[in-house]
């Protein structure tokens, strides 16, 4: 879960579940090209747009669209479960929010969702639901959700040279739920990375997709002030990083309520990060 203090409120307490999805400013590496002007590999048309890997073959990592005359933003929302919290989620902790997917639809906006596979395969029919929808796409948060890199705001970490594994496992669940439309994009697990791990995942030819605003959903209490955080951040191209998980988001629904049609008011069009990527 993202830490972030708003000029106006403190937007909650970090626990256990989604502590330190990212930052405002991740760790920067030499894989990292300039936002403004991502190299990306041509696709066919029914395939989603990569960047071209960074050098010595590093995972290269995507944070925003380029800046342009046309208003684009595009919404991401991390599905997160740790691999652990089985026993939480039996006795009755939400990590789903299918309100805030069905307020999406209602509101026609389209949306990335990353997910870990640990959420997958505890809330299949949702997955297959989001990943049969046209209006989304589902990218790999990993299996666990551990920190592939420490100091990581406390997340447990990877076991050593299961970096490869974390990535192929969460694909691997998301798509045996049936969900048809996934990306190959990853984000990390509290947007934590350097080049060794950048390194590591080269052979999984995915994405990395971090983000340049962060809306402050992570334990708020204060929809206002949420909203408030994305509508001061959003410039052109802008990726915003927001969370679908009820127990520990539970006024994002409230806050994208606000966003979606100010930011329409303001002219922007809503893309996914495979649109905004492929510019």
């Amino acid at each position: 879960m993202i830490r972030f203090t708003h000029k106006a409120a403190v937007l909650g307490v970090l626990g256990a579940v989604l502590v330190g999805c990212g930052q405002a400013q991740p760790t920067r590496t030499a894989a990292e090209r300039p936002s403004a002007s991502p190299v990306v590999s041509p696709a066919p048309a029914d395939k989603p747009p990569v960047m071209a890997p960074g050098p010595g073959g590093l995972t290269p990592v995507f944070t925003r669209g380029p800046q342009r005359a046309a208003k684009v933003v595009a919404l991401s929302f991390d599905a997160d479960m740790t691999a652990d919290e089985g026993p939480r989620a039996a006795a009755g902790e939400h990590f789903d929010n299918p309100e805030l997917i069905a307020l999406l639809r209602r509101l026609k906006v389209p949306a990335t969702v990353f997910m870990t596979g640990r959420w997958a395969e505890e809330y299949p029919d949702q997955a297959r639901s989001i990943g049969t929808d046209p209006l989304f796409e589902i990218g790999n948060h990993s299996y666990s959700h551990y920190a592939f890199t420490t100091p990581c705001y406390g997340l447990p970490t990877v076991e050593e040279g299961a970096v490869r594994k974390e990535v192929q496992r969460a694909f691997g669940a998301i798509r045996a739920t049936g969900a048809r439309n996934v990306v190959p994009y990853f984000r990390f697990p509290g947007g934590c990375y350097d080049d060794d791990t950048l390194r590591a995942l080269g052979p999984e030819k995915v994405t990395a997709v971090q983000w340049d605003v962060v809306s402050g959903d992570a334990f708020a209490t204060d929809a206002d002030a949420v909203a408030e955080q994305v509508l001061d951040g959003v410039r052109s191209g802008s990726l915003v990083v927001m969370h679908c998980t009820r127990s520990a988001a539970p006024v994002t629904a409230e806050a994208v309520r606000q966003v979606v049609p100010e930011l329409r008011k303001r002219g922007y069009r809503f893309v996914r990060v495979s649109q905004l990527m492929g510019g």
